[in-house]
């Protein structure tokens, strides 16, 4: 009798945990949006508040594998590919305009496709200007902004590492692209994730060898190239959405690898000057600041959001 108590209870006790730890549910689907298949991961209740991620580069929706089970059992996540990157139709560079503007507008497209008519955004790199340029657009679609390491503020390129970048913007060469060649190469790729981490150890090499094989499919580097150069159309529009940041007010959540060499903690402090309300917190580590510190930054999340977004 004692003994098959014992083993009810603990029957009981591994039913509870295996529940409490059960994996999250992520969908992955495909959408067509002007003729060209975007790629997104989904999870959590359609009826729950939207929260939409928009990654960096060179990477994908992949960097938030880890963070979208932290957040979807109360909220609506989706993460969708650009055109280029990931999973996403990658269309030859005479077939498709990569610029930020239609980048943007594809992700704006993709919203409506998908039902998203009000979300909140977690912006990086890449998906600072995309969707900042939704924001100004739509602001009453943006219920809270979370930034991670993307810019809006000439302080944040301000720096050596842009300096190649803004040779090539001002006279698109092949002498100035090829200064810039070398950051489509494993060795930049893995450094993005590795450097300014406090234990590069714990960075899953996964990371930069599922992003690296993306970059090294055929075209791939000439689309990388365009949009290298289309990202200098994005600090003339920083004038815009500092203004609708004055406006509009969006709750924002700043989490950023303060040892980020790409986007230094001198882009993330700028911001307290048109959103005084704004939280941030600068954390001791790198550009991907969720390979490392991601278990935070859910947290972190989960506060803010609770408090902002209904």
């Amino acid at each position: 009798m004692k003994t098959s108590r014992i083993a009810a209870s603990l029957a009981l006790a591994f039913a509870a945990a295996s529940a409490s730890a059960a994996p999250t549910d992520v969908s992955y689907r495909t959408v067509k949006v002007d003729g060209v298949n975007v790629f997104y991961r989904e999870a959590g209740p359609k009826d729950a508040p939207t929260v939409l991620l928009l990654h960096g580069f060179p990477t994908s929706s992949q960097m938030f594998r880890n963070l979208i089970p932290q957040l979807a059992d109360r909220y609506h996540v989706i993460a969708p590919d650009y055109p280029g990157f990931g999973q996403s139709d990658a269309p030859a560079v005479d077939k498709f305009a990569y610029s930020f503007d239609n980048l943007a507008n594809v992700v704006d497209k993709f919203t409506t496709a998908v039902g998203a008519s009000k979300y909140a955004l977690y912006v990086q790199d890449y998906g600072a200007p995309i969707g900042f340029r939704l924001a100004a657009a739509h602001p009453e679609r943006v219920s809270a902004i979370v930034v991670q390491n993307g810019n809006a503020y000439v302080e944040g390129i301000d720096n050596d590492f842009w300096a190649p970048f803004k040779v090539y913007w001002a006279d698109k060469t092949e002498a100035n692209a090829a200064k810039l060649k070398p950051f489509f190469e494993l060795g930049a790729t893995k450094w993005q994730y590795t450097h300014g981490a406090r234990d590069a150890s714990r960075i899953s090499p996964d990371a930069w060898t599922v992003d690296q094989a993306y970059m090294d499919r055929p075209g791939n580097k000439d689309i990388q190239l365009e949009l290298f150069y289309s990202y200098g159309s994005n600090p003339a529009r920083y004038p815009e959405w500092q203004a609708y940041f004055r406006k509009h007010q969006p709750p924002m959540l700043i989490t950023w690898g303060k040892n980020d060499k790409i986007f230094p903690a001198a882009g993330a402090t700028p911001y307290l000057r048109d959103l005084p309300k704004a939280e941030l917190h600068l954390l001791d580590t790198g550009h991907f600041a969720l390979e490392e510190d991601g278990e935070q930054i859910g947290k972190l999340m989960r506060t803010f959001l609770a408090r902002n977004v209904k």
